[in-house]
């Protein structure tokens, strides 16, 4: 599977990373079985939280064994500092792990966040004596909210060497600020930033009448499912200014997701103003209130 540097890291991250919230829907043993497989198929970069249900402990077995084959990515809803640290010990314990690769501020989407994150008893502090000791080697943020609040956070916080939020054609089609994450992401690749995508495989939100016991999928919006169509949003989102992205969250589309990541070949510039087209029509799939 190719792999792109990831921003200044120095680390080679695989075009795919596996979400492993994919693990939270699955016994033990079928956990083990897809992870192994994730990782021999060429996936080398593993995004975990501790929102993600049972993940981490499910991730752990595996993790255990291979752990010098994967770049490990966790995250923290936290904003401050005492906050921040249990967080992280907590993930720790439950990954079986000593370091953690990539830490990052999940979810900054408001301003004021980044105010509680820098504060003298902020999460920078922990996130900052992690490193020191040696628990955490880079630190980023994540986010599915305004651009400029992306931008602000990288601008106040010089320590982020990665940023995650959507890159998506149905997003792309959207012509205002509020969903320019192409630009954005030039922008921070020019400045030595990895990006990471999320909600690549996105269609549009759950149907506000259809009961999340009733959804096909165990994810946060209705994803694509057809392999060419996940094909394609695969192919669109890594010919952009982007490093790496994460998988849709439900395990079954994971093995058709693997297969467009190992086969990649970027789109053309007609293919790619032919996808965004046939997506202006749509809805955003990335409301604020999606995490």
């Amino acid at each position: 599977m190719e792999t792109r540097p990831l921003g200044d890291t120095g680390q080679e991250s695989s075009v795919l990373t596996f979400g492993a919230i994919a693990l939270d829907f699955l016994e033990q043993d079928e956990a083990d079985e897809l992870t192994e497989e994730v990782l021999d198929r060429g996936v080398n970069h593993v995004d975990v939280a501790p929102q993600y249900g049972t993940a981490e402990v499910k991730l752990a077995p595996t993790l255990a064994d291979r752990r010098d084959e994967v770049f490990l990515g966790c995250k923290t809803l936290e904003r401050g500092y005492e906050g921040a640290w249990e967080k992280l010990e907590e993930s720790l314990d439950r990954l079986g792990t000593d370091h953690i690769d990539l830490y990052q501020f999940h979810g900054v989407t408001e301003r004021e966040e980044i105010d509680e994150i820098t504060a003298d008893d902020g999460a920078l502090k922990a996130y900052r004596e992690a490193q020191e000791q040696g628990i955490v080697d880079h630190i980023g943020v994540t986010s599915h909210g305004h651009p400029d609040v992306i931008r602000e956070a990288v601008e106040r916080i010089p320590d982020v060497a990665t940023a995650m939020f959507p890159v998506n054609a149905t997003v792309a089609a959207k012509d205002d600020d509020a969903h320019d994450y192409l630009n954005l992401a030039s922008e921070l690749e020019s400045q030595g930033i990895g990006v990471i995508s999320i909600k690549t495989f996105a269609k549009q939100p759950w149907p506000d009448d259809l009961a999340e016991d009733e959804r096909p999928y165990n994810t946060w919006y209705e994803p694509y499912d057809d392999p060419d169509e996940l094909d394609r949003c695969l192919r669109y989102t890594l010919s952009q200014d982007v490093t790496t992205l994460a998988n849709a969250g439900d395990p079954r589309l994971v093995g058709p997701i693997l297969d467009a990541a190992e086969s990649f070949e970027p789109m053309s510039a007609d293919e790619q103003a032919t996808i965004v087209d046939e997506r202006r029509a749509e809805e955003s799939p990335v409301p604020a209130d999606l995490s």
